[in-house]
């Protein structure tokens, strides 16, 4: 499920600056979610005509790609990603005995920290005549890299009305 969050604008010097937040419940380790509809819809909202959008991920076990929304390279994606990190290698950050302030839900997650390692936390993607610009097969995804949880994405555009 996805969900708007907040709204804000600001009006400078002929430029405007529109900020959203996107609240999504993810389900599943690796679950890739397609954002192109929202994105698009929170550009056209803004009111912007030329421009840049800027997503950005609120969490570390998160991660954002531009790719093709097609199911079986989705697939090849979480199995690349699950070889270079996998869920039941040994990692220290998950021996929390030798940390302290430790949630008492944390998970023993040290895959997904080392799975973001590899993908961005942002993405900057231009707006041209009020509408975001991809190519035909490109999808903006966030990619959960840990378990299911709430997450929020913070989307800011950036420019001008005219």
């Amino acid at each position: 499920m996805v969900q708007l969050a907040m709204v804000q604008e600001k009006i400078s010097a002929g430029l405007r600056a529109h900020h959203d937040e996107i609240r999504v419940k993810t389900s599943e380790c690796l679950q890739f979610i397609d954002l192109t509809s929202h994105i698009a819809n929170i550009v056209a909202r803004s009111g912007i005509r030329h421009g840049m959008v800027n997503v950005q991920t609120k969490h570390t076990t998160t991660a954002l790609i531009v790719n093709e929304n097609e199911p079986l390279l989705l697939n090849d994606l979480k199995r690349m990603l699950d070889s270079y990190a996998p869920r039941d290698g040994e990692y220290e950050h998950n021996d929390f005995s030798r940390r302290v302030d430790i949630p008492p839900d944390e998970p023993a997650n040290g895959h997904s920290h080392c799975k973001a390692l590899f993908l961005p936390a942002s993405m900057m993607l231009n707006v041209a005549d009020g509408k975001l610009q991809l190519g035909r097969w490109q999808s903006l995804f966030l990619i959960e890299l840990d378990e299911a949880r709430e997450r929020s994405v913070s989307v800011l555009v950036l420019g001008q009305t005219i």
